[in-house]
C-alpha cells in the first residue's frame, strides 16, 4: 500500500511526551501513563492539570506526561493533592502512587482525603510488591508471594492478609467514585479507561472523591516473564482483586 493510502489508526496522546521509557520489561506503568495522557487530550485538560506523585516507581510521570507536577514526600500525595487543589480550585488534580506509598506509608492520607471527599482523583497502581525500593513486601503482596523481606513467601499468621484498598475507599462516606480495573489484557485495559473518565467527570463536576485501582505486573520483582505477569494478575490476583465498580454515588443519590 503506497504512503498515500495509509490510515492513521494509532499514535500517541499530545500529553505523552515522545522519550524512551526506563520502566523494566513488561512493566505496566506505561499503560496506565498512556490511558491518563489520552483521556486529559480527549478532555482537554492538559493545561489545567496538575499531577501528584510520591516516592517510587510512579513518581517517574513527571517524565512521561507534559503537564505540570508537584512530587510529594513518599505517602503524602493524597495530603500535597488536598493542599493544591484547595488553593487552586479551578485545576484539574490527580494523584499517581503505588501500593506500598498509598497503602501502607500513605495509609493515613489516602483514607483522610477520601473520608473528606476531597475534590481530586486518585491512580492506585497496585503490583503488589515495593517496586522501586528493593522489592519488599508491600501491602497487597499476595499469600504465599515470595519477596526480599518473606523469602518464604508471605505468611497470612504473621503478615496478615492482603489489604483490599478499593473496598475500604468504597465504604468512606466522602467518596463519590470507586473501581477497580486491570492492565493485563485489552478488554481490562478498556474497562479500566472508562473507569478513570469517570472518576475524572466526578472531579470536574465538583461531586467529589474519584479512586480508580488499576492491577498491574512487576516481572522484574516478581522474577518472570511479561507474560508470565498477565497470567499472575489473571489467575492470582484478579479473584482476590475482584474488579469492578464498588461505588457510584451518582446511582446512589450523591454526597454533600
Amino acid at each position: 500500500m503506497s504512503e498515500m493510502n495509509e490510515k492513521l489508526v494509532f499514535d500517541r496522546p499530545d500529553s505523552v511526551i515522545d522519550r524512551p521509557t526506563h520502566y523494566c520489561p513488561g512493566c505496566h506503568h506505561g499503560i496506565a501513563h498512556r490511558l491518563v495522557g489520552e483521556l486529559l487530550d480527549e478532555m482537554d485538560l492538559t493545561e489545567k492539570t496538575l499531577m501528584v506523585t510520591s516516592i517510587g516507581c510512579s513518581v517517574f510521570l513527571y517524565n512521561y506526561l507534559n503537564a505540570d507536577a508537584v512530587e510529594a514526600p513518599h505517602g503524602r500525595a493524597p495530603a500535597v493533592a488536598t493542599g493544591v487543589k484547595r488553593a487552586r480550585p479551578d485545576s484539574f488534580v490527580f494523584t499517581y502512587q503505588g501500593d506500598g506509598d498509598l497503602a501502607s506509608i500513605g495509609m493515613a492520607e489516602i483514607m483522610h482525603a477520601a473520608n473528606r471527599g476531597e475534590k481530586m482523583s486518585v491512580v492506585f497502581v497496585n503490583n503488589t510488591v515495593y517496586g522501586m525500593t528493593g522489592g519488599q513486601m508491600a501491602p497487597t503482596t499476595m499469600i504465599g508471594q515470595v519477596t526480599t523481606t518473606t523469602p518464604a513467601g508471605r505468611c497470612q499468621t504473621h503478615e496478615g492478609a492482603p489489604i483490599r484498598m478499593t473496598e475500604i475507599i468504597a465504604s468512606l462516606g466522602g467518596t463519590a467514585f470507586a473501581a477497580r480495573g486491570a492492565l493485563n489484557t485489552v478488554a481490562n485495559i478498556k474497562k479500566s479507561r472508562k473507569y478513570l473518565k469517570k472518576a475524572f467527570e466526578f472531579q470536574l463536576n465538583g461531586t467529589g472523591f474519584g479512586f480508580v485501582e488499576l492491577l498491574s505486573g512487576c516481572p522484574t520483582n516478581w522474577k518472570m516473564t511479561a507474560l508470565a505477569a498477565n497470567e499472575r494478575i489473571k489467575d492470582e490476583m484478579i479473584p482476590y482483586f475482584p474488579l469492578g465498580v464498588y461505588k457510584d454515588v451518582s446511582e446512589e443519590g450523591g454526597v454533600c
